[in-house]
């Protein structure tokens, strides 16, 4: 059965259309959209560091599991989390029970607060890696999308040597697509004007 949204008529990329309103509803309020919030951006690296080897559907379906887990995703909070809180966390089926994932998401929680203190807010600093504004790409189809770019392997490479965790080339290249820095929409998209304005 279709996805009530999948029946508007609106064209859309097509990687959201698997029949799921949550992936749909995902594609269509946040995907894109420029993010200027520290904590919004600490939720989006601990949920794409997550999604390593699995589905966004799967992260997804989980986000609220998550946001209970990781303290609404404040970073000062998870960053105190300890062994025994780790250890409960695992056995917890609402998140991804990845030992790593949930580890590094401490560490990076710890790192995430020396960048903030470094350079005022991590905004600031993440943005600077697209010069302060979206990338406006024009794909015209999935095909042409990459996977990684120069700005996420310069991303990549400076938050390892900070100490970050999951942050492959790949895992921050779709962290700024979520978070907004590249718009990669395709442009037969209904989103890719709309966020294209957000710039």
């Amino acid at each position: 059965m279709k996805s009530k949204k999948s029946r508007d008529r609106k064209t859309r990329c097509d990687w959201c259309l698997s029949g799921n309103d949550l992936y749909i509803d995902y594609h269509d309020t946040e995907w894109g959209v420029p993010v200027h919030d520290d904590q919004k951006q600490f939720e989006f690296l601990i949920l794409e560091g997550a999604q390593a080897g699995l589905s966004w559907a799967t992260v997804l379906n989980k986000r609220e599991g998550y946001r209970k887990a990781f303290a609404n995703f404040d970073p000062a909070k998870v960053a105190r989390f300890t062994d025994k809180k780790i250890a409960k966390m695992l056995e917890n089926p609402a998140i991804i029970r990845n030992k790593l994932k949930v580890n590094s998401a401490v560490t990076n929680a710890k790192q995430f607060l020396k960048v903030q203190s470094e350079f005022g807010s991590f905004d600031d600093y993440i943005w600077q890696f697209v010069d302060g504004r979206p990338k406006q790409n024009k794909w015209k189809t999935n095909k042409q999308v990459p996977a990684t770019s120069k700005e996420s392997d310069a991303l990549s490479k400076d938050l390892k040597k900070r100490g970050f965790k999951f942050v492959g080339s790949t895992i921050i290249y779709a962290h700024m697509q979520a978070t907004g820095m590249v718009n990669d929409h395709l442009v037969s998209c209904y989103r890719y004007k709309q966020c294209a304005k957000l710039k």
